[in-house]
């Protein structure tokens, strides 16, 4: 399979239902090879103001249309997702690097939101309130909230472009996407697919370019009423403070830090199991990866050696490869980061129990790593590595590892493995985090609220909640005469 043999592969961007080039270009690189595999448009604030007022003008009449229309088009989104998941995933693993394997799981994972909210266009409902006073009626009703902008990760393409779009459209709203710089080509394909399923022109566009440009843009102007990031907390504060101006709505899926706790009590096979899907998955470039791997000291022996034996096991390659299990990093600065993160802990007494070392001069590789004894100071604790790097930490006691998993100004995910059902309602009452996984490393799914506490976020994406993100309530107090 080619890009020239896929149909549905887009090197433009979707403005206004045209697709729209540009004479200044930005390179797709292919993080396994670092090879140039296309060329998108290098859009700025003129192209993204345009793009806002096409939106706006879409809005007028989106905005009228029934649910059920509304319902149909992003089922029929959905049905064509699916009916492309393999040219997706092929778009995706070339672009991104993860494995195919992975690359098709986030397909399905990204229609799941598709179908969620189409069914939920079908429930946005009002209220009617009693009254004290008899003479009137209260009457809550909800409405879109005007044209919406995205700015989406590299790390998922196409679950985290689907996970806001698909509530914006369902409720009536426009959007204006930006991908991230590294991944446009996946979410030009799904516009590519919302084209064929009959979405009017300006209801959904995607831009790409320059991220500075375009988001001072989208966060300046006042016609785009609700900002939806996906990224680093830094950037998400910045985009906070652009859009205070003229107070937008803005959801915020920041930094995490997700601690992993493993009690005396729980099934270390199962522990293990789940934190190979958990960590490794997409090489531990994931905002809601266990970051932090906290182990009671009574199974940290047994952790460790079947912890050690899973991760030699797991195989590093090209993500089109069939028997890839674990790909590239996203680029150099990423692999530098995972490099630094690792000399820092062992500066500090940490060792290393496999893995810890770049195996090719050339490319974005490195080896899933496992270190020991590692200080609650050092980088790979305290920060998000965002890397295939898992650090050990021994604790003894409930008030120990609640001290440590909290010592943290995030607060997204975190872990907990216990057969004590008492055990597990006290730590989940006391961890400050907005999903926990409790016996299982697997948490996300689309009718379940995806979100964080502290710095790691505002709002939640998914469940019932995700389409509230992008309505308003009015209330109406109507008077009737005695």
């Amino acid at each position: 399979m080619t890009f020239q043999s896929i149909s549905i592969f887009r090197d433009k961007c979707l403005l206004n239902g045209k697709w729209c080039d540009s004479k200044e270009k930005m390179p797709v690189y292919n993080p396994s090879s670092q090879k140039v595999i296309a060329q998108v448009p290098s859009m700025g604030a003129s192209e993204t103001k345009q793009a806002i007022r096409d939106a706006t003008q879409a809005f007028s009449t989106w905005k009228q249309t029934s649910p059920m229309h509304r319902a149909k088009l992003l089922s029929e989104w959905h049905r064509l997702i699916l009916d492309a998941k393999s040219s997706l995933a092929y778009i995706m693993s070339v672009e991104q690097g993860k494995p195919l394997a992975e690359a098709s799981a986030e397909i399905d994972y990204a229609a799941s939101y598709v179908l969620w909210f189409a069914e939920e266009a079908m429930r946005v409902q009002g209220e009617v309130l009693s009254s004290a006073n008899p003479h009137q009626r209260l009457i809550v009703t909800r409405s879109p909230v005007g044209v919406c902008a995205a700015i989406t990760p590299w790390n998922f393409p196409a679950a985290m472009i689907t996970r806001k779009v698909a509530p914006a459209l369902a409720s009536g709203c426009t959007m204006l996407v930006k991908p991230a710089q590294q991944t446009p080509l996946t979410a030009l394909a799904l516009g590519e697919l919302a084209t064929q399923a009959g979405f009017p022109a300006g209801v959904l566009q995607i831009i790409t370019g320059e991220a500075k440009d375009i988001g001072e843009e989208m966060t300046s102007n006042p016609q785009v009423r609700k900002l939806s990031f996906t990224g680093s907390t830094k950037i998400g504060s910045l985009l906070m403070s652009q859009c205070a101006h003229d107070v937008k709505k803005i959801s915020l899926e920041l930094g995490g830090n997700a601690p992993f706790i493993v009690f005396n009590n729980s099934d270390v096979s199962v522990a293990v199991e789940e934190l190979m899907k958990a960590k490794f998955r997409n090489a531990g470039q994931t905002c809601i990866s266990p970051n932090r791997v906290y182990v009671q000291s009574g199974v940290k022996d047994a952790f460790t050696q079947s912890l050690i034996k899973a991760i030699t096991e797991l195989k590093l390659g090209d993500g089109l490869e069939p028997e890839t299990t674990i790909g590239p990093l996203i680029d150099e600065a990423a692999v530098q980061k995972v490099i630094h993160h690792i000399e820092n802990a062992k500066a500090l007494g940490a060792s290393v129990l496999c893995g810890g070392n770049r195996p090719l001069a050339d490319g974005n590789w490195f080896e899933p790593t496992l270190l020991d004894n590692v200080p609650p100071n050092a980088l790979c604790v305290v920060e998000e590595t965002f890397g295939p790097v898992v650090p050990l930490v021994t604790f003894d006691s409930e008030q120990e590892v609640i001290h440590l998993a909290n010592d943290t100004p995030f607060g997204l995910a975190a872990y907990l493995f216990s057969s004590d059902i008492h055990q597990v309602e006290r730590i989940t009452n006391e961890i400050d985090s907005g999903m926990i996984g409790i016996n299982t490393g697997v948490i996300s799914a689309a009718n379940a609220p995806f979100g964080g506490v502290k710095a790691s976020g505002l709002g939640r994406e998914g469940a019932h909640t995700g389409i509230e993100e992008y309505l308003e309530m009015k209330y109406q107090c109507y008077g009737f005469k005695a």
